[in-house]
């Protein structure tokens, strides 16, 4: 017996393992093959709620997480892309695009797992093309899936002779709230709904649960999958907070609907099964589906509703800076060239100022290591990299007009600086990475290294900023004053070298460390090059 119950754990907990493997790698598969244009589609297609429930079908399908989809979400919402009334239409359209996972094992090909493994291991091990490796990881995974929740359902078939397992199943039947608490913390525990829905198709499929404990167990695990998103959003922005918070509500409003109505929507699920030849496991994939879609369509017209109750449980104004473009109207082209670069420059501006702040982030990330500041920092990187396309590509619309040669000199200003802010934003990222190197690696550095670090990020932080004001303003005093400070910036790294290699001679400092100050230091001493360069550019348009 006990050699028994050994089988039976080792084959749930390896099927599980197997299973959720097999669906992260086929996400990441049909991720690929979409070009990892996740987050172009959830910006461009919220516009308004009913497109942002699309968008999130689209982007849990291609997926296959609805907690992916909502933590993609939260960190939109987080950095501005995303209002927080287009990210909960986004959290309703991702709960409809994760039951085709369940769809999908409720067609059964369990029988023909190994095979489809096989395929999949040929098509990666055997093609060099990019596209088919993608293809060979999508065909992998699903068979993976398949293999997993195979041996997850020989692992459970002891239960049905198990006396505790009975009569927990009779409880959920007579009490559906236990039902749904069940669900609810096994998928906490797990962190996937795909995978406890499918357990539940299996437990369905073998008889060991019946229709009226399997649907409240369904909800729970409903409920139990916004965990992921709640866990993502914690130390994010206020906003996040209340994306992460609406997918709960959403989920616990939509499980009341139903355990209020939960006779009548058994009976139409014992319908559908009968009228409609439907498998145990397709019964169970179509009551999830009939779940998710029917609470989006109840709670769909009151996303402004939604909006407001958690606004009011998550009180406080946020911080969150909007990432999107605010003055590229192509109308102003056709209009006048000069308005047009007067829009660009604010754009270009924000830019500036997004450097600024992300440069302060890598500052407190180097000084706390609180990995909240390295995620503000590549969230600005993010949105620099973001303004640079979209700015590009208005000025190079601006430069197919006539342009007076005043314009066409700012144009030209324009276009070089922008360039130069997202250096500087790239170079940001490279102290973020450093950062994280040293902590990954356990690299200290000593109380004088970090003393030198401290100063020379001030004053490149201050040149940065006041080669962003000089741009404001045309203001050439303190673009003078930004080369008498850039000047000193490469001083400072010249003496900071110095200094460490004399730390390394005497032993107190260790080779990585000097590794990880001596990059961070040139990583410092290339912005304030770049922080000059937009200076000159100031310089060069006023003379």
């Amino acid at each position: 017996m006990e050699l028994d119950i050994q089988k039976m754990i080792f084959e749930f907990i390896g099927g599980l393992g197997i299973f959720l493997f097999g669906i992260k790698y086929m996400g990441d598969g049909l991720q690929r093959s979409a070009g990892d244009k996740l987050r172009d589609i959830l910006d461009k297609f919220t516009t308004n709620p009913l497109m942002g429930v699309l968008a999130g079908v689209i982007v849990t399908v291609l997926i296959q997480s609805s907690s992916g989809t909502t933590v993609i979400t939260v960190g939109l919402v987080s950095a501005g892309f995303m209002s927080l009334r287009q990210a909960i239409g986004v959290i309703m359209g991702a709960n409809i695009g994760t039951t085709v996972t369940a769809f999908i094992i409720g067609i059964k090909v369990s029988d023909y797992a190994l095979p489809i493994i096989a395929v999949g291991a040929i098509l990666l091990f055997f093609f060099k093309n990019k596209r088919i490796h993608n293809i060979g990881q999508i065909v992998f995974g699903f068979g993976a899936l398949f293999f997993g929740l195979e041996l997850m359902g020989d692992g459970m078939k002891p239960l049905r002779t198990l006396e505790a397992f009975h009569d927990l199943t009779v409880s959920m039947s007579s009490n559906p709230l236990l039902g749904v608490v069940v669900g609810t913390l096994f998928t906490v525990i797990v962190q996937s709904s795909s995978a406890t829905i499918g357990i539940l198709q299996e437990l369905f499929g073998q008889g060991l649960i019946d229709i009226n404990a399997a649907l409240p167990v369904l909800f729970g695990d409903n409920i139990g999958t916004t965990i992921t998103a709640v866990l993502a959003s914690i130390g994010a922005s206020i906003a996040a907070r209340r994306a992460a918070l609406t997918h709960v509500i959403f989920n616990l409003i939509g499980t009341t609907i139903f355990l209020i109505f939960l006779p009548l929507f058994t009976n139409f699920m014992l319908y559908l099964q009968g009228a409609l030849h439907l498998n145990p496991e397709m019964t169970i994939a179509f009551a999830h589906g009939t779940f998710n879609f029917t609470n989006t369509l109840i709670q769909l017209p009151f996303i402004g509703f939604l909006a407001f109750i958690v606004t009011k449980l998550i009180p406080g104004e946020d911080s969150v800076i909007e990432y999107k473009t605010k003055h590229l109207d192509p109308i102003f082209i056709e209009q006048s060239s000069s308005i047009a670069l007067g829009q660009a420059k604010e754009e270009v501006l924000r830019m500036g100022h997004f450097a600024t702040i992300g440069l302060e982030a890598a500052r407190d990330y180097q000084a706390t290591y609180s990995q909240k500041n390295a995620d503000t920092a590549m969230q600005l990187e993010d949105a620099i990299n973001n303004l640079d396309r979209k700015i590009t590509d208005y000025l190079v619309l601006i430069s197919r007009s006539e342009m007076s040669p005043t314009e066409s000199e700012e144009h030209s200003m324009l276009m070089d600086t922008v360039r130069d802010i997202e250096r500087i934003g790239d170079h940001i990222e490279n102290v973020v990475e450093l950062v994280g190197y040293q902590l990954t690696n356990k690299v200290k550095l000593t109380d004088s290294a970090k003393k030198d670090l401290e100063d020379m990020f001030e004053l490149t932080i201050q040149t940065l900023k006041d080669a962003v004001t000089a741009l404001d303003d045309k203001d050439t005093a303190l673009a003078s004053k930004v080369l008498k400070s850039e000047e000193q910036i490469d001083k400072m790294e010249r003496t900071l070298r110095k200094k460490h290699i004399m730390r390394i001679n005497e032993g107190s400092c260790t080779g990585s460390a000097g590794i990880v100050f001596v990059d961070i230091i040139s990583n410092l001493e290339r912005i304030g090059d770049h922080s000059v360069n937009i200076a000159e550019a100031v310089l060069g348009y006023r003379d």
